[in-house]
C-alpha cells in the first residue's frame, strides 16, 4: 500500500475536528457544523473546478459530520467523481464516503458500478483491493448482478496477487450470503476448491470460509474438499511451530486456520477413502496429544488458541460418533477442564460433555465425573455454569443413577436462581417419569417438586402426574395416601391443592377406611384450601366435591349445603356459579345409578408422548432433547417408564387412539396440546425465504425448519364466521373439479383485517372446513403456511387451491405457491406452502380459492390472502427530536392521511399497545410531548424501495359527541402507502 505523502494531511479536517471537540454544547456543535455545511455546499456549487485534494477534503469532512449523526443529503456525486482519481488515498476516501453513505437503491450505482469495474480490470492490485472492499460492505444485490460472475474468474486467476485473492474470496463470501442465487460457482467449483492448497496461507484462510459456507448449502458439489482440507490440517499439526513462523501465534501453528479446517469437516459425514480417514484420526489424536503437553507459555493467548483447535476437535469427534477411543479420550480431556479456574473453559466442557453423554461410546465415560458435575451445580457462581451443569446431569442420567441425580436436582432446587427453575423442574419431572419402576418413587418426587418449588411446575407437569396415576392401578392407593398428608401442610401451594383435589376426587375411597382419612376428613380438609384458591382451582374444587357425593354418600348433605350456600351459588363468576348450581341439582334429582354413571371413574388416557418433554423441547428449542432419549426405551429395556412392568389391561397403543370426531380442533390453533421439536436445521429459512426445503406437513400446526414457532390461540372466536353447509349432492359428477372460481366471500374483507396487526390464527372456518394461517416476513420476502383440515369423517376429494392476483397486483407482488395433496382424510389436515415478494407498495390483496368434492358435491369459496402491506415493516427506532424533523420534513399534502374515527375496542392502552406492535412499526416511547398518543416509526422493505412511515394515534375519550374518538395520522414518502395504510389501521381500533 502506497505511503501517505505530507500533502494528504489535510490540515483543514484536522482544524475541523478540533473546532467540534473544543464546542462547549450541542447548540454550538450544530452550529459549527452547519457552517461547514454551509462552506462545502458553496465549494461543490462554485464556478471554479475543485482539484482532487480539496475534493477529498471537503468529503472526509462530510463523513465525519455523518458519523457524528447528522444527516447528509449532498457530496455523492463528487465522492464519485473520486473513483477515477489515479491517487490511492483520494480513491479510498472516495470509496469509503460509498461505502458507508451511498444507499444501494441510490440513482448513482450505474456510475459506482462502472468506477469499481474500472479498477477491478486495472490489474493494480491496490485499486483491485478498494473495489473488492467496497463490493463487501456494500453487498446489494444490484452490485451482485453486476460483479458475481467477474469475482470468482479474478478469485482463481493464476496472474491474481494474493492479497487480491484474499478479498476476492471474502468479496465472494458476502456476496454469496446476501443473493445465494446469483452466486453461481458452476465451472469454478474445482479451481476454488483447490484453493485450499495455495502457497500463501493468508489465501487458504480467506477461501476456507468461503468454501464453508457453499458446502453448508451444497454439500456434493464441494465434497472433493474434504480430502484437501484433511492433507492440509495434518500439514499444520504435524509441523513445528518454526515451519509456519509468519502463521504462529503464541507457539501456536496457524491456530484459527485449523479451527476453519475442523468446522468444515464438521459439514460432512466421515471420510469413505481408509486412507484419508486415517489421515484424520491421526491428527485429531495429536490434537489430544499435544493438550496433554505442558504449555510453551504461560500467556492466556497461547492456552486460549491451543484450547480452540482443541475444542474444534472434540465438536469434531462428537459429530463422527464413530470412533469409540477418541469419545472416550475426549471426554477424559473435556473432565480435566471440570475443575479448571477459567470459567469459560469450564463452560465449555460441560456443553460439549452433554453431547457426549448422547453418544453410546462415551457415555459410561461421562458419567464417571458425576461427582464433579453435582459439586459444580452446588459451587459454581456462574449461573450460566450451573446451568450447563444442570443439563450435563440430565444428559448423563439412566436407570442406575436416576435417583440420586434427581435427589440432587431436587435438592438444588430450593436455592437454585429463578431464571433456571422452571427448566430445572420439567428436567426432574421428566427423569422421574422415564426411569420410575417405582411409582411411588414417582409420585414422592413429583410431590416434593410441588413442595419446593410450587409456583415454577407448570400445568403439563401436574396433568401428567395425574394422567400416569389414572392409568396405573398400583399406585393410585398410594398417590390418594401421599397427596393427603402433603395437603395437612399449613401451608400448601395451589399446584399440590389441584392434584389432592383430583386425586382425592377419584381415589379418595381408597383410603377412607382409615378413621384418620375418612370421607368427611377428606372433604374438610380439601374445603378448608377452597378460599385460599384461584378460580379455576376452586372449579376443580367442586367437580371433586360432586365426585364426593358419589364415592361416599353419607357426605351428601355436608356438600350439598357447600353448594347451597350464597357464596357458591350467587357467585360472581360464571364458572363457579353454573357449577354449584349444576352440581346442587345433580345430586338432588339423580338417582344412585344415574350419579354412578355421570360420575364414574376417569378412565386411563392414551398413551402418547409425555406433554413434559414437549414442554421442554419448546423451551429449549432444537437440538435440545438429545436424539438418544428418544432411542433409551431400546437401550435400556424398551420402555419408556421403566421396563415392561406395566400391566397390558392399562397399556394403550398410540395406534388405537381414536379418531378426531368431525367438531375437533386440527389444527391446534384453540388449544396448547404438545407441539413436536423442530430438527437441527432450524433458522436457515431466515437467510433463504424462497428455497425450496419446506417443512413436512405436522400432525399440529408446527413445522419443521424453525422459521416460524407455535401458532397462537386466535383473538376472536372463528364462530362467528359464515358457516357453509354441505353443497347439493345433485352437482357435477366426482371425477375432476373445472369449474371457475367462486366471488370472494361477503366476509372476505372482515377476515383480512383480522390479520392485519397479527400473522397467526384461523383464517375461516364452517362445518367441513377448517383453515389456519402461521406467517413471518423479513424484509420484503415472506413465507405463509396454510392449513387445511377437514373437520368431517368423510375423504376431501380432488382438493385444490390456487393464488390470483390480477391487474396492477401483478407487478406489485410475486407469490410462489407450492401444490397441496389432491386428497384429504377425514380428520386430517394438509399444509400449503406460499412464498410471497413483496416488489412494490400495493393495495389490493391475492384472491386464495378452494376447491374439493365433498360427497359427491362441489364446494368452491374464495377468500383473500391476509396479505397487507403494512407485513414488509421494519421497526425504526427514534428520538423525539429525529421523529418530529422527520415529520416536518412530510408535511406535502399528497404525504399525509388522516381519519378521526370512533372507537370500536375501547381504549384500553395495553390493548392498543399490542395492535401497534403487531403493525409491524416500532412503537416509540416518551416520544410524544402528550403521554397519552401513540406515536410509531418504520420503512416498508419492497424490492424497488423503501418507504419511509410516520404515526401517530390520537385518543381522544371526552369528545364533544360523548363518545370516545381517535385522531389517525399517517405520514410517508409516498402517498399511496399513507392512503392505504390509514384505510387498513382505521378498522382495528
Amino acid at each position: 500500500m502506497p505511503a501517505v505523502s505530507k500533502g494528504d494531511g489535510m490540515r483543514g479536517l484536522a482544524v475541523f475536528i478540533s473546532d467540534i471537540r473544543n464546542c462547549k454544547s450541542k447548540e454550538a456543535e450544530i452550529k459549527r457544523i452547519n457552517k461547514e455545511l454551509a462552506n462545502i455546499r458553496s465549494k461543490f456549487k462554485g464556478d471554479k473546478a475543485l482539484d482532487g485534494y480539496s475534493k477529498k477534503k471537503y468529503v472526509c469532512k462530510l463523513l465525519f459530520i455523518f458519523l457524528l449523526g447528522h444527516d447528509i443529503d449532498f457530496g455523492h456525486m463528487e465522492a464519485v467523481n473520486l473513483l477515477s482519481s489515479n491517487k490511492y488515498t483520494e480513491k479510498q476516501i472516495g470509496y469509503l464516503f460509498i461505502s458507508v453513505l451511498v444507499n444501494s437503491n441510490s440513482e448513482l450505482i450505474r456510475l459506482i458500478n462502472n468506477g469499481i469495474k474500472n479498477d477491478l480490470s486495472s490489474r493494480n492490485p491496490t485499486f483491485m483491493c478498494l473495489a473488492l472492499h467496497c463490493i463487501a460492505n456494500v453487498g446489494s444485490r444490484e452490485m451482485a448482478e453486476a460483479f458475481a460472475g467477474e469475482i470468482p474468474r479474478i478469485l482463481v486467476a493464476g496472474d491474481t496477487m494474493d492479497s487480491v485473492k484474499q478479498s476476492a474470496a471474502l468479496c465472494l463470501l458476502r456476496l454469496y450470503k446476501t443473493s445465494p442465487d446469483l452466486v453461481l460457482m458452476g465451472e469454478w467449483t474445482s479451481r476454488v476448491v483447490h484453493l485450499l492448497n495455495d502457497q500463501h496461507m493468508g489465501v487458504v484462510t480467506a477461501a476456507i470460509s468461503l468454501i464453508t459456507c457453499l458446502s453448508q448449502k451444497n454439500p456434493d458439489e464441494f465434497k472433493t474438499c474434504v480430502s484437501l482440507a484433511v492433507s492440509r490440517l495434518s500439514r499444520i499439526v504435524s509441523s513445528a511451530s518454526t515451519d509456519l513462523q509468519d502463521y504462529t501465534y503464541y507457539f501456536v501453528p496457524a491456530p484459527w486456520l485449523s479451527c476453519k479446517l475442523l468446522r468444515l469437516l464438521q459439514c460432512y459425514p466421515p471420510p469413505e477413502d481408509g486412507a484419508v480417514k486415517g489421515r484424520l484420526v491421526e491428527c485429531l489424536e495429536t490434537i489430544l496429544n499435544k493438550a496433554q503437553e505442558p504449555p510453551k507459555s504461560k500467556k492466556v493467548q497461547h492456552s486460549n488458541a491451543k484450547n480452540a483447535i482443541l475444542f474444534e476437535a472434540i465438536a469434531l469427534i462428537i459429530h463422527y460418533d464413530s470412533e469409540p477411543n477418541l469419545l472416550v479420550r475426549a471426554c477424559n480431556q473435556l473432565g480435566q477442564f471440570l475443575q479448571h479456574r477459567e470459567t469459560n473453559l469450564r463452560y465449555l466442557a460441560l456443553e460439549s460433555m452433554c453431547t457426549l453423554a448422547s453418544s453410546e461410546f462415551s457415555h459410561e465415560a461421562v458419567k464417571t465425573h458425576i461427582e464433579t458435575v453435582i459439586n459444580a451445580l452446588k459451587t459454581e457462581r456462574d449461573v450460566s455454569v450451573r446451568q450447563r451443569a444442570a443439563d450435563l446431569l440430565y444428559a448423563m442420567c439412566d436407570r442406575s443413577n436416576a435417583k440420586q441425580i434427581v435427589a440432587e436436582m431436587l435438592s438444588y432446587l430450593e436455592t437454585a436462581d429463578y431464571s433456571i427453575r422452571e427448566e430445572m423442574v420439567l428436567k426432574v419431572a421428566i427423569l422421574a417419569e422415564k426411569y420410575a419402576v417405582d411409582y411411588s418413587w414417582y409420585v414422592d418426587t413429583i410431590l416434593n417438586l410441588i413442595r419446593i418449588a410450587g409456583d415454577y411446575v407448570s400445568e403439563e407437569v401436574w396433568y401428567r402426574v395425574i394422567q400416569i396415576v389414572i392409568n396405573r392401578d398400583d399406585v393410585q392407593g398410594y398417590a390418594a395416601k401421599t397427596v393427603f398428608e402433603a395437603l395437612q401442610a399449613p401451608a400448601c401451594h395451589e399446584n399440590m391443592v389441584k392434584v389432592g383435589g383430583y386425586i382425592l376426587g377419584e381415589f379418595g375411597n381408597l383410603i377412607a377406611g382409615d378413621p384418620r382419612s375418612s370421607p368427611l376428613v377428606q372433604f374438610n380438609l380439601l374445603h378448608s384450601k377452597f378460599h385460599l384458591c384461584s378460580v379455576p382451582t376452586r372449579a376443580l374444587l367442586l367437580s371433586a366435591y360432586i365426585k364426593f357425593i358419589n364415592l361416599f354418600p353419607e357426605t351428601k348433605s355436608t356438600i350439598q349445603e357447600v353448594l347451597r350456600s350464597d357464596s357458591q351459588i350467587r357467585n360472581s363468576d360464571v364458572e363457579l356459579q353454573q357449577r354449584a348450581v349444576e352440581y346442587l341439582k345433580l345430586s338432588s334429582i339423580a338417582s344412585t345409578d344415574v350419579l354412578a354413571t355421570v360420575l364414574e371413574e376417569m378412565p386411563p388416557f392414551p398413551e402418547r408422548e409425555s406433554s413434559i418433554l414437549a414442554k421442554l423441547k419448546k423451551k429449549k428449542g432444537p437440538g435440545a432433547v438429545s436424539s438418544t432419549e428418544q432411542e433409551d426405551g431400546k437401550r435400556e429395556g424398551g420402555e419408556l417408564n421403566g421396563g415392561g412392568e406395566r400391566g397390558a389391561d392399562s397399556t394403550i397403543a398410540a395406534s388405537n387412539a381414536s379418531t378426531p370426531s368431525p367438531s375437533a380442533d386440527l389444527l391446534g390453533l384453540r388449544s396448547s396440546g404438545p407441539v413436536s421439536a423442530a430438527p437441527p436445521s432450524a433458522g436457515s429459512l431466515l437467510v433463504d425465504v424462497f428455497s425450496e426445503a419446506g417443512p413436512a406437513a405436522p400432525a399440529a400446526a408446527v413445522n419443521d425448519d424453525g422459521f416460524l414457532r407455535d401458532l397462537e390461540p386466535p383473538t376472536e372466536s372463528s364462530d362467528s364466521l359464515l358457516a357453509e353447509g354441505p353443497g347439493d349432492s345433485d352437482s357435477a359428477p366426482p371425477s375432476v373439479v373445472s369449474e371457475d372460481p367462486a366471488p370472494p366471500m361477503p366476509q372476505s374483507d372482515e377476515l383480512l383485517h383480522k390479520f392485519v396487526c397479527k400473522s397467526n390464527g384461523v383464517l375461516f372456518e364452517n362445518q367441513l372446513l377448517q383453515i389456519g394461517v402461521k406467517s413471518e416476513y423479513r424484509q420484503n420476502l415472506g413465507r405463509m403456511y396454510l392449513f387445511y383440515g377437514n373437520k368431517t369423517s368423510v375423504q376431501f376429494v380432488s382438493f385444490s387451491t390456487s393464488v390470483t392476483y390480477t391487474g396492477e397486483l401483478q407487478s406489485q407482488l410475486n407469490v410462489q405457491t407450492k401444490p397441496v395433496e389432491p386428497l384429504v382424510e377425514g380428520g386430517a389436515q394438509v399444509q400449503q406452502v406460499i412464498n410471497i415478494e413483496c416488489l412494490t407498495d400495493f393495495s389490493d390483496a391475492p384472491l386464495l380459492n378452494i376447491k374439493f368434492r365433498y360427497g359427491g358435491a362441489l364446494q368452491n369459496l374464495t377468500l383473500k390472502l391476509p396479505v397487507t402491506v403494512n407485513k414488509f415493516f421494519q421497526p425504526t427506532e427514534m428520538v423525539s427530536h429525529d421523529f418530529f424533523q422527520r415529520w416536518k420534513q412530510l408535511s406535502q399534502p399528497q404525504q399525509e392521511a388522516q381519519k378521526i374515527f370512533k372507537a370500536s375496542h375501547g381504549m384500553d392502552k395495553e390493548v392498543l399497545k399490542g395492535k401497534l406492535l403487531g403493525l409491524g412499526m416500532a412503537l416509540l416511547e416518551n416520544v410524544d410531548p402528550n403521554p397519552e398518543n401513540f406515536v410509531c416509526a418504520g420503512v416498508i422493505q419492497t424490492k424497488a424501495q423503501q418507504v419511509g412511515c410516520l404515526l401517530r394515534l390520537e385518543p381522544n375519550a371526552q369528545a364533544q359527541s360523548g363518545e370516545q374518538m381517535y385522531r389517525l395520522t399517517l405520514r410517508s414518502s409516498k402517498d399511496t402507502v399513507s392512503k392505504r395504510l390509514c384505510d387498513l389501521l382505521a378498522e382495528q381500533f
